[in-house]
């Protein structure tokens, strides 16, 4: 999948005349792309569309028009995008109270080294967290992380004959397995291409 240069993007005022109808699109493409693994942890599988949504909603609300700035976001985001050879996710650990959140994040510190990815017929695959900077300490964890799930062709190619593909937890404070269906199965399966 292409990373974003700057002639992907629509520039302020083009955004603006088009938000509404790019963002339904963007929310819509994100639903399609969601896995909740449970009550409080949903993962979201990147990709160019929910990078690009991104990333003009930074732009718009930090009111960045000049090249380097843009280049900056670019450079931040880029790397959510999938390589062909994996797949790429935000974690949000989502609790409607605040206290309730701020309790449980005090409890989960470095939970987000124990995800995995699931492919029937082979060993589950670690996620790599956040690369970009630690969120996590032995105390806390953050509401959002960013992981990395690298793929063998072998397990592709398991997935492409139809094996069974899930995401979870490996974690006694939050043990969690979620199966893929459709169509997100089928979406996931288009970044590998």
């Amino acid at each position: 999948m292409q990373k974003l240069t700057r002639a992907d993007l629509l520039s302020l005022e083009r955004y603006a005349a088009e938000r509404v109808q790019f963002r339904a699109r963007a929310i819509a493409h994100k639903r399609a792309r969601t896995l909740h693994l449970g009550e409080h942890a949903t993962l979201l599988f990147e990709d160019r569309l929910t990078v690009q949504y991104q990333v003009q909603e930074m732009l718009r609300v930090e009111r960045i028009f000049e090249a380097a700035g843009i280049d900056g976001e670019l450079a931040a985001y880029n790397p959510l995008i999938p390589d062909g050879g994996n797949l790429k996710a935000t974690v949000l650990f989502e609790y409607t109270d605040e206290a309730a959140r701020r309790r449980a994040l005090a409890t989960l510190g470095g939970i987000e080294h124990r995800f995995f990815a699931g492919v029937e017929g082979f060993p589950p695959i670690p996620a790599h967290a956040d690369e970009d900077l630690d969120r996590s300490t032995d105390a806390k964890t953050s509401a959002v992380h960013f992981l990395r799930f690298e793929f063998a062709p072998d397990e592709v190619a398991g997935l492409r004959g139809g094996a069974g593909l899930s995401f979870g937890i490996d974690d006694p404070r939050m043990p969690l397995r979620a199966t893929v269906g459709e169509p997100l199965r089928s979406a996931l399966l288009a970044d590998f291409d």
